[in-house]
């Protein structure tokens, strides 16, 4: 599999995830990232080569070969998308400990807020191109 820049990796069955994806595929005009879920043969392949694992818990992006999970992750997402969006990124001034303890939290207990489907979301044909196979 050749190594692609902006590659979103989500949990499949959570609710909250699925959500994120929906917004990024709605807010993310220009394009620039691709998804696959943590459940797929791609995120595993992705995951074996760059010899990454366990990420079960967190966000991941996958830029130019480099893993970026949890706060980190999330705070590149906002700066690729620009805009309004670089305003998320005052979460910067926080330690990189205190972000991921604030995103643990909120991983930890995502089920439990959000809940959980029994399978992988389909995406919708208008989207397909945007996820991996």
């Amino acid at each position: 599999m050749e190594r692609r820049s902006n590659i979103i990796l989500f949990d499949g069955v959570c609710n909250l995830c699925n959500g994120f994806v929906q917004f990024m595929l709605k807010h993310d005009k220009n394009h620039v990232f691709h998804f696959a879920s943590l459940q797929s043969n791609a995120a595993n392949k992705l995951l074996n080569e760059l010899q990454v694992h366990d990420l079960s818990d967190s966000i991941v992006v996958i830029e130019d070969g480099q893993v970026l999970v949890k706060s980190q992750a999330v705070l590149y997402i906002c700066k690729k998308l620009g805009g309004r969006f670089n305003l998320l990124r005052i979460g910067l001034i926080l330690p990189h400990f205190i972000r991921d303890f604030i995103y643990d939290l909120i991983a930890k207990r995502r089920y439990l807020l959000f809940g959980k489907k029994e399978s992988c979301m389909l995406p919708n044909p208008k989207y397909k191109k945007r996820f991996l196979e």
